[in-house]
């Protein structure tokens, strides 16, 4: 019923309309024809910009006057219940049809040949990576990323067509079961969310369920690299349901095994078996170029679908020069900005897996600059479940800061850890790493600053030109980035007067 829904005149009302997956399904329904408008809280975010662009009228409070009959579809962000939002209970009321967003995005892949992007790590990068290389090849498809791309003009969407549709989906709360997949790319599976899935087993079962969503001749890609991906690859071909498994990155076999790799001033350069190119990038990482083989596997197998044998050499070009010209997203390695000799970058890594191949790669990118991390865990039973693994994927960091530990509202923990715990252990282990920074041996620092605000005048008085700075996690720490570029860029206006 709520598929017949989706058609072009239909007026769609979305609550918590600013959110970014939100408000990207909000564009994609809105460019499709239908009626839309939504509400959400005061607060400004990127995603007021596109609303205003676009022309979507929404409301900056919630209200049950803005429910009316007219309507013919409530979506709501998970973060409201009918319970405190008065919108969702007016809706209730009117028997007006309501769906979590998670829900809709599965209606809304039906409606095409649809591929989801999934993994512990690397699905937003590995999304906008598809989105500009079936871009480049010519398919006619709509992409939906979990963050603001900086190749799609800042949005989270890129609309090409309606054939087929290319998402992030979320594990979380096991989300992605509303999806409607014909292909999955696989990133990687690790023990993540302990609020919601104990064990790595538990996870582990759920991307195994998703999977098996697949349609028989559907496609599964899979990272080769990554112990977790590959063991939900064999549980599916064990199924033997008629499942195609395409395994990509540098243990892989096949057309998509990463060959060879270096990084040559400042870009990563590589190949895979199956097409004949020496591809480059600009964001730092052997993650990176795996995310690149991902992209380049879903771009193969959808021109195949277009009934091409494979990307033929036009196609090859342009796929190149979008890999090399590629910025990624917003909290992706990020380069925020460079003043006085500093590069400032943001990235959301908030896992130890994901924090330890990003300072690597930036680390390899960059070899003579000083690293130097402001770093905010994210929840308390990911730090207390994962305590060991964080206090060792800091080493390639000259200087490390930590801050408090970033709450959710989501999760009940009572037990110990806390940011100056998580500090402490880490010191000790980074207390026996002697670094090399410009030619000198010198011992790794580690500091603690409850406040985020407290680092910044250690830190005005820390970096150095030739240093690298980098916000790191899903906390709020990302101002003090923003905040030490202004003052550094007011230094070097002083300084170049």
């Amino acid at each position: 019923m709520a598929q017949e829904m989706i058609k072009p005149n239909s007026f769609v009302y979305f609550i918590g309309i600013k959110g970014t997956g939100v408000c990207a399904l909000a564009e994609l329904m809105f460019n499709s024809g239908m009626k839309v408008s939504g509400s959400d809280t005061p607060e400004e975010f990127y995603t007021d910009v596109i609303l205003k662009e676009l022309g979507i009228p929404y409301h900056e409070d919630f209200s049950a006057s803005h429910i009316n009959s007219e309507i013919d579809m409530v979506i709501y962000s998970a973060a409201y219940s009918a319970d405190s939002n008065p919108e969702l209970a007016r809706a209730q009321e009117l028997n007006i049809p309501i769906i979590k967003y998670t829900d809709a995005l599965g209606i809304w892949s039906a409606r095409f040949d649809s591929t989801g992007i999934c993994g512990v790590h690397g699905k937003t990068t590995t999304t906008a990576i598809c989105g500009i290389l079936v871009r480049a090849a010519g398919v006619p498809a709509q992409i939906l990323v979990g963050s603001a791309a900086l190749d799609f003009g800042g949005r989270s969407t890129l609309n090409l067509g309606d054939k087929y549709f290319i998402a992030e989906t979320c594990e979380y709360r096991r989300h992605f079961l509303s999806f409607c997949p014909k292909r999955l790319i696989l990133t990687s599976v690790e023990s993540d969310h302990q609020d919601y899935f104990p064990t790595y087993e538990s996870i582990r079962d759920a991307f195994v369920e998703y999977c098996r969503l697949l349609p028989e001749g559907g496609q599964l890609i899979y990272c080769a690299d990554d112990p977790g991906a590959s063991e939900v690859a064999a549980i599916i071909k064990n199924d033997n349901r008629g499942i195609e498994i395409i395994p990509y990155g540098f243990l892989a076999s096949g057309s998509f095994k990463v060959t060879s790799y270096s990084v040559n001033n400042e870009r990563a350069v590589f190949s895979v078996a199956g097409i004949q190119c020496e591809f480059k990038m600009r964001i730092p990482g052997r993650h990176q170029v795996l995310n690149a083989a991902a992209g380049l596997a879903l771009v193969s197998s959808l021109v195949k679908s277009e009934g091409a044998l494979s990307l033929n050499n036009e196609q090859i070009q342009s796929v190149k020069d979008a890999l090399e010209n590629f910025k990624s997203t917003k909290r992706r390695s990020e380069i925020i900005g460079e003043a006085n000799g500093i590069i400032f970058m943001d990235d959301y890594g908030h896992h130890p897996t994901a924090i330890k191949t990003t300072l690597e790669g930036i680390k390899t990118f960059y070899p003579e600059r000083r690293l130097i991390v402001s770093f905010m865990s994210h929840t308390y039973t990911r730090t207390a479940a994962l305590l060991n693994e964080f206090s060792f994927c800091f080493n390639d960091a000259d200087i490390m800061i930590f801050h408090k530990i970033y709450a959710s509202a989501r999760e009940n923990y009572k037990g110990g850890v806390n940011g100056e715990i998580l500090f402490e252990k880490t010191a000790a282990v980074r207390g026996t790493v002697r670094g090399t920074v410009r030619g000198t041996i010198q011992e790794k620092e580690t500091f603690y600053y409850h406040e985020i605000e407290e680092a910044f005048i250690p830190l005005c008085e820390m970096l150095k030109p030739g240093d690298i700075f980098i916000t790191l996690g899903a906390g709020n720490n990302w101002p003090l980035g923003v905040k030490l570029l202004s003052f550094f860029k007011s230094v070097s206006g002083v300084n170049h007067g």
